[in-house]
Parts: C-alpha cells; sequence; structure tokens
C-alpha cells in the first residue's frame, strides 16, 4: 500500500522553490512563517507516516501467524481424520472377537487355554484402544486450540485492518488538507509579493530610465521581477507583472526567465561569446530593460509554451521580434514596445 506522502511533499517542494526564488525585499515574515508552516507539516506527515508503517509491520507480523497457525491446524485435522479409521476398526474388532463374551470361562467348563487366550488377545486390544484414544483426545485438543488461537488471530487482524485503513485515510485527508493550507498561503504570500512589486515599481520610473545610454541604466532606474536578480525597466516590468500572472494561471508557475536588464559590461560579455550572433554593445534591448531572453519550454519554437505566449503577450506588451525568427533564430528572445523599437 502506497504512503500517502506525494500529496504534501509537493506542495512542500513547491514553497521552497518559489521562496528560494524571490527578492531579498519579499523575504520577510510571511516567507518564514510558510517556510515553518511548511516543516511543521512535513514533520507531522513523516511522523503519522512512520507510526503507520509500524502498524503495517505488525499487522504483517500477525498474518504470518496466522496463516502458520492454519497450516499447523490442517495438519492437526489430517492426523486427527487417519486415526479415526484405526480407532474404529479396534472397537468394532473388540466387540466381534469370540472370547470377548466368554472369557470368564476360565472359571467354569471351558477349555482354559483358549479363555486364556481370547481374554489376552480382548486386553491387547483394549490397550491399542486406549492409547488410540488418547492420542485422537490430543489430536482434538491441539485442533481445537488452534482453532481457537486462528479466530482470535483472524477477529484481532480484521480489527487491525480496519483501523489501519481509517489512519490511512484519515492521513490521506490531513495531507490533502496541510497541502491545501500550504497552497493557500502560498498564493496569499505571491499575491503580497506581485503588491509589493508594483508598489515599488512606479511607472514614472521609465521615463527617467530612458535618459540614460544603453546598459547603463542604474538600478534605482529598474523593477525587480518575480524572478530573483531579474529587473526591467518600470513600464516593461509592469507589464511583465501581468503577463507572468496569465502565464501562471495557464500553466502553475511563474515564467523562466534566464535574461532581463543587461549591463553594458555584461552585453560586451554576450558580444564576444557570440560575434555576429549578439548585439552590438550598446545596441540591445537588453541594455534598455525592455527584453527578455525566456526558457521553461518557451526556447524552442511550437512548444505548447511558446505557442501560448505568442498568442497572448502583445495584450500585455510583449511581442516576439520578426528578426528572432530567422536571423538569429531565436525563439528564446522577448521584447516590449512596439516593433518599429526592435
Amino acid at each position: 500500500m502506497p504512503i500517502p506522502r506525494s500529496a504534501v511533499l509537493t506542495a512542500v517542494f513547491l514553497v521552497m522553490a518559489v521562496v528560494s526564488a524571490l527578492p531579498a525585499a519579499a523575504r520577510e515574515d510571511p516567507v518564514q512563517e510558510l517556510r515553518r508552516s511548511a516543516s511543521k507539516a512535513r514533520a507531522e506527515l513523516e511522523k503519522a507516516t512512520k507510526q503507520m508503517e509500524s502498524r503495517k509491520k505488525e499487522l504483517a507480523r500477525s498474518q504470518y501467524k496466522l496463516r502458520v497457525t492454519l497450516k499447523d491446524l490442517a495438519k492437526a485435522e489430517a492426523d486427527l481424520n487417519r486415526i479415526r479409521e484405526p480407532l474404529a476398526r479396534l472397537a468394532n474388532a473388540s466387540y466381534q472377537q469370540p472370547g470377548a463374551a466368554g472369557s470368564m470361562s476360565i472359571f467354569g467348563g471351558g477349555d482354559a487355554s483358549d479363555a486364556l487366550r481370547a481374554t489376552a488377545d480382548v486386553t491387547h486390544i483394549a490397550n491399542g484402544q486406549q492409547a488410540l484414544v488418547r492420542q485422537a483426545d490430543e489430536l482434538q485438543r491441539r485442533r481445537q486450540q488452534l482453532a481457537s488461537t486462528a479466530q482470535d488471530l483472524q477477529s484481532r487482524n480484521a480489527v487491525e485492518q480496519t483501523r489501519l485503513q481509517q489512519e490511512i485515510d484519515g492521513l490521506k485527508a490531513k495531507s490533502l488538507q496541510i497541502t491545501r493550507e500550504l497552497t493557500a498561503k502560498l498564493k496569499k504570500l505571491e499575491a503580497d509579493q506581485e503588491r509589493r512589486l508594483r508598489a515599488i515599481c512606479d511607472s514614472d520610473l521609465s521615463a527617467n530610465a530612458r535618459k540614460f545610454p544603453n546598459g547603463l541604466i542604474p538600478d534605482r532606474y529598474l523593477c525587480p521581477l518575480p524572478q530573483k536578480g531579474e529587473q526591467l525597466r518600470a513600464d516593461a516590468a509592469l507589464a511583465f507583472y501581468k503577463l507572468n500572472a496569465a502565464y501562471k494561471r495557464r500553466f502553475g508557475r511563474h515564467m523562466c526567465v534566464t535574461d532581463s536588464y543587461r549591463s553594458l559590461a555584461d552585453q560586451q560579455r554576450v558580444y564576444y561569446q557570440r560575434p555576429g550572433f549578439a548585439a552590438v554593445p550598446g545596441t540591445s534591448n537588453h541594455g534598455k530593460g525592455q527584453a527578455l531572453d525566456l526558457c521553461g519550454g518557451i526556447e524552442n519554437a511550437s512548444t505548447v509554451q511558446f505557442n501560448w505566449l505568442e498568442a497572448n503577450s502583445r495584450r500585455y506588451g510583449w511581442f516576439h521580434p520578426a528578426w528572432a525568427y530567422s536571423n538569429p533564430y531565436e525563439p528564446w528572445h522577448w521584447e516590449y514596445g512596439s516593433e518599429s523599437d526592435s
């Protein structure tokens, strides 16, 4: 019987993954509370699971004992059945023995030697019969003891199986409830995080960001993304929050971002690594804070994720530029704004 652990562990790992991806500003008391709740839930379920496993082992031992007892009972009944026939024959022979009725003729006028021989035969038969009777009685007692033990084991095992199933059902219900509670806390935390990001990401910052050269925008004029370490110009970031929320509703997770705003030094590094393919330093839309490189399936054209983004990105101000379909081919590259800006 499988341990009903997968549901709560999925929730715990989901919590840990999201928490580790949060910006430093968002990792405050709510996050620590969520961590504690997840750890406590995991510990409780693991403890309950160990207790359930212990009960399962005890039940398995009892079931083995029951099988051995039933086997012994079958053997005792077979032995008892084998002894019934010779016992019946001996009993029948004792009544049919010619000297049985007249064995006292030793005191009468009959032949004395015949009478003694008949008496000896009857005594021998009687002794044999008594031995068989004693053996039959012992087998009968053994059979009754085994039958009683088997009945007791069957009764106890049935009760234990019912109790174990109730514990498993309770554990499943508890796991489901914990998963729901953790998921609800996670959703609230994510909602709080998105509100916090919007609160610190003032759309007026984008005007100031445009004053700076490509790749030289100060951090104070950029807005953080839900993905740790990533940032964009304010207008692009605000649009991405909405696009990311829609993507999460569809796929159940945040968008995967490998690159966002790229400083001039970073652009130079990429340009040296991919000469002829990466934009010349100072000309990339990454340096303007309005481009993203994505992963999680989006980096491959014709995937479900890529097709969804291609069909829905424009309503949030994002698009896949025409050049990225062929020269160079970059399905992972997406931009904010208009085609003329690309």
